[in-house]
């Protein structure tokens, strides 16, 4: 299991057109991911589960993954999280 910590950089946060792009990368793994926060953990591949978080630009989330392509599945997250749109 690989856990990436990571800031929001997306402007909008996580709202429905994010999230929807965010679960279409995490759907190309095989590996399980899951986006936690303090006291939340989602499942990546879930749009319903990524809206609920109600991420905004700035908030540390961390980035949990694991299976056989796990380091791709991160360093994809990982990168569509810190982008500025």
């Amino acid at each position: 299991m690989i856990r990436t910590e990571v800031t929001i950089k997306l402007k909008s946060g996580i709202n429905a057109r994010p999230a929807a792009m965010l679960v279409q990368i995490a759907s190309q793994f095989r590996s399980d991911i899951h986006i936690e926060t303090d006291n939340k953990r989602m499942n990546a591949k879930s749009i319903m589960g990524m809206m609920a978080l109600g991420l905004d630009e700035g908030e540390v989330v961390t980035i949990a993954t694991a299976g056989e392509d796990e380091e791709e599945a991160a360093a994809a997250i990982a990168g569509y999280l810190t982008n500025r749109e």
